[in-house]
């Protein structure tokens, strides 16, 4: 196991269990027993920190399979549309109101993300590059996020509209084991599937016919990498929202404590995507609103957004 690994295994440790006495209401285990300190802990905060490593997981571990196989260090999971298609989805079940039903929001995300990984299997067919694949899965993030700005325009009534809005910014608020039980099995799959393109993108780095001529077969490994990022995206997207920005900045914070292969990347980038939404939920959680709590999805925009200039100034400075 690498040092990287450890380190972050370490903190995941530490951060899990300080995460479950952070709120506003903070239980100190050494202080004043809190009322109700038992169902705060295992139905509210527990559920949620686990939902945490789950979505963060998912989102770092895609976000570094994705830098590699398109060999984009700007590459992010929404660019393969999976989660404007699993937003859409989620979308339409406040539209048609089935969203009041048990588990029809995150069934409709979860069908949008399967629906964009066929449509990209059908654009970008069996003989596709790399610059198909990434072209079709912009036009299908494209037109999922104009047919979601249509829908909010057409909202029924102003209950979906403020519905709609507020779960598009994404969140782990009011979440529970139930939601544990929908995310788990297809973050766990999609990682799963992730780990076996490891090979594949590390010969990707020396370019597409190379990797072909080492017998890496390109078409298993666009299905593996459209299975995998479509199954932790999809699950992430069916239980918290929109969480933008963790694939994009976990790979580029984890990059220089491991020897750049992208199969080296996989496993730090999940634990530190786990690590980074546990904190950052934290932080939502405890600071003071007078609306409320701070949602995920801003709070991680508002950090991602100078890290994402931060980027683009230094690859300009690299090109320049």
């Amino acid at each position: 196991m690498t040092r990287p690994v450890l380190v972050l295994s370490a903190l995941l440790l530490i951060a899990l269990p300080l995460s479950l006495l952070a709120g506003q209401v903070w239980i100190d285990p050494f202080g004043p027993p809190v009322r109700n300190a038992v169902p705060i802990l295992m139905e509210l905060r527990a559920p949620r920190a686990v939902l945490a490593l789950l979505v963060g997981g998912g989102l770092g571990a895609s976000g570094a399979a994705m830098q590699g196989y398109l060999r984009n260090p700007l590459a992010d999971p929404g660019l393969f549309g999976v989660a404007p298609m699993a937003a859409l989805g989620a979308v339409l079940s406040f539209y048609t109101g089935y969203a009041v039903q048990p588990y029809a929001l995150p069934a409709f995300a979860l069908v949008g993300g399967a629906l964009a990984m066929a449509l990209l299997a059908l654009i970008a067919g069996r003989t596709a590059g790399l610059a198909l694949f990434t072209l079709a899965g912009m036009m299908i993030a494209s037109l999922a996020g104009a047919l979601t700005s249509l829908a909010i325009s057409l909202s029924p009534n102003p209950f979906a509209l403020s519905e709609i809005v507020t779960w598009l910014m994404g969140a782990l608020a009011d979440r529970g084991w139930s939601d544990v039980a929908i995310a788990a099995p297809f973050t766990l799959a999609g990682l799963a599937i992730l780990s076996r393109t490891g090979r594949g993108l590390d010969a990707l780095t020396l370019g597409e016919e190379a990797a072909r001529s080492l017998g890496v077969d390109p078409v298993r490994l666009q299905w593996l990498m459209v299975a995998g990022v479509g199954a932790l995206v999809g699950a992430g997207v069916a239980v918290a929202g929109i969480i933008g920005f963790v694939g994009l900045i976990v790979p580029h914070l984890v990059r220089p404590f491991t020897d750049h292969r992208p199969s080296a990347l996989l496993l730090p980038s999940a634990l530190a995507g786990a690590l980074l939404l546990l904190l950052a939920d934290c932080l939502c959680r405890v600071v003071p609103l007078p609306g409320g709590e701070l949602r995920l999805g801003i709070a991680l925009s508002l950090g991602g957004a100078p890290f994402f200039l931060h980027l683009l100034l230094r690859l300009r400075r690299d090109v320049a």
